[in-house]
């Protein structure tokens, strides 16, 4: 399909590829906005970094400023599939040029969940959905939550949207004590030598 057999005009700036809907079903959309419209839409995570034809078509919505926020959703969150999703959002006529990205599918500071994990379900409660709307309104930098990057900022790494570029999940991890590793295996490689030689004599007695 080229540009011109499309008489709405939404694929003038690049045509989806053929092979993945996700960005001609945004484009319907986006093209469908009133003047200061807004919407949302879950995607799979690919539409943040995908390249090619889906990388310019990013690049061109993140210039004409109507991106408004990511955010990143649970795993197994809705049914008949368990790859992580994500919101788009999706607005005209921005007073500011900045994205923002809140990543819902860690823990908070205290490291709980920000979602409840079930056998074959995850859910996000009330709680889990009031947070993600207060960090969207408020716009804020939150730890291991919510971050405003400029355009800049997106520009220098290349429109790619992966939520880890911009909100920082990473936990140290405990440190290691090697003396008392050490320790610990000494003390498991004497006790397995007792029980060798336990039953070294038990099969001794056994004639074996």
């Amino acid at each position: 399909m080229t540009a011109n057999l499309d008489h709405y005009h939404r694929f003038d700036w690049g045509v989806p590829p053929a092979s993945k809907g996700d960005w001609a079903f945004l484009l319907h959309m986006i093209h469908s906005l009133k003047s200061n419209g807004r919407m949302a839409a879950v995607v799979p995570h690919g539409v943040l970094f995908r390249g090619a034809s889906e990388g310019r078509l990013r690049q061109t919505v993140i210039e004409k400023n109507l991106l408004d926020a990511v955010i990143g959703l649970p795993a197994n969150l809705f049914f008949g599939t368990s790859i992580p999703a994500c919101i788009l959002v999706f607005k005209k006529n921005r007073a500011t040029d900045d994205v923002l990205f809140i990543d819902a599918s860690g823990k908070d500071s205290e490291g709980n969940l920000r979602y409840k994990k079930d056998k074959n379900q995850n859910k996000l409660e009330e709680k889990d959905i009031q947070a993600i709307l207060d960090a969207y309104y408020a716009r804020e930098d939150m730890d291991k939550f919510s971050h405003k990057a400029s355009f800049d900022e997106i520009r220098g790494n290349e429109f790619n949207l992966n939520i880890p570029r911009y909100v920082d999940t990473f936990e140290e991890e405990e440190l290691v004590d090697i003396d008392e590793v050490q320790g610990n295996i000494e003390r498991i490689k004497a006790e397995l030598a007792t029980v060798e030689e336990q039953m070294a004599e038990y099969l001794k007695e056994l004639g074996l």
